[in-house]
């Protein structure tokens, strides 16, 4: 999980050192969990456009994913797909000394290159992909007839783009921040492709930080965007990773599935539980969607708090197994 706040990939193929196969897959769930770099800029572009470049948006931000992984697993060490004694792990570390400035360069620049060459192909091509979407459309020209073409910016809503983000706006609405802000509910799915096209989207779309800021009604669902794009499912190369690891594509599927599962439950609650507490309960999306909402937060609060705290499991205590050292 520490070398996943590099990469994922690496934190998720580290995971082969673990015997056991359920602590292995449940650890292969969960450590995406943690920031990666590929999100910096996606916190960056939060803290900086919403909450006036806040140093603790970002230090939240690694608390949150530490917080889930530890909630994630006690939760599903008591579940019967990962029930069961740990098994013991002993590994002998290597000897640890001063890097040289060699290995220190050599390494920046194959981390950096790597950087360079995702920046120009898989992120650049999306880009341009949205670019494309976000700015041509069905308009009426200047004869008033309904034609494609290019659009202005003051036209975005009638682009490509703004169509399908209308139309899959709805499920981020108990989040704070679907209904009102298409743009947003677009900008989570390009996130698959990579993080960092999250910053890609929302520059295209709104052109400044002053865009990005009113496009969200409250900073408390600007904080539910940021902790839903931090732990649902990473981009597609860490997915590719956890298929591979895997190796079983009932296993990837769940794996995926609770990983947007849990980011949608708890960006919902912090909205849901936030509007209740500074009494904007509705002012967004309406009364009868946030009281069901909030229900439905409530009841997953209750669950949270039953499975940490009220079931129990047996784990074992000490080591019944002879090891070779």
């Amino acid at each position: 999980m520490l070398v996943g706040t590099g990469c994922g990939i690496p934190g998720i193929m580290a995971s082969r050192t673990i015997e056991n196969e359920r602590d292995r897959r449940m650890t292969i769930m969960t450590t995406t969990f943690i920031p990666c770099g590929a999100k910096l800029p996606f916190i960056s572009m939060v803290a900086g456009a919403i909450f006036g470049k806040s140093p603790l948006i970002a230090v939240s931000a690694y608390f949150i994913g530490m917080a889930a992984i530890i909630i994630s697993g006690v939760m599903l060490k008591k579940t019967k797909r990962f029930a069961g004694d740990p098994a013991p792990f002993v590994m002998e570390l290597p000897a640890y000394h001063l890097p040289t400035l060699k290995n220190v360069l050599r390494s920046t620049w194959e981390r950096g290159w790597s950087f360079i060459k995702k920046a120009g192909t898989i992120i650049l091509l999306s880009t341009v992909v949205i670019w494309f979407l976000s700015f041509f459309g069905w308009a009426e020209n200047g004869e008033g007839a309904i034609v494609f073409r290019m659009l202005d910016e003051s036209e975005i809503d009638a682009s490509i783009l703004g169509y399908i983000g209308r139309g899959i706006s709805w499920i981020f609405a108990p989040l704070g921040w679907g209904a009102s802000n298409w743009q947003a509910a677009v900008a989570s799915i390009t996130g698959l492709v990579a993080k960092e096209n999250i910053v890609g989207t929302m520059g295209i779309l709104f052109g400044s930080w002053k865009g990005i800021a009113a496009s969200f009604s409250t900073k408390l669902a600007g904080y539910s965007f940021l902790v839903f794009n931090l732990l649902c499912a990473p981009c597609f190369a860490a997915i590719g990773a956890i298929k591979r690891e895997m190796n079983n594509a009932k296993w990837t599927w769940f794996a995926i599935g609770y990983q947007c599962g849990f980011a949608y439950v708890i960006a919902m609650m912090i909205n849901q539980f936030g509007n209740l507490f500074t009494g904007n309960l509705g002012a967004a999306d309406g009364y009868v969607l946030n009281i069901i909402s909030l229900v439905v937060s409530v009841a997953f609060l209750g669950l949270f708090i039953y499975m940490l705290f009220i079931k129990k499991y047996k784990e074992s205590t000490k080591l019944t197994k002879n090891v070779k050292v």
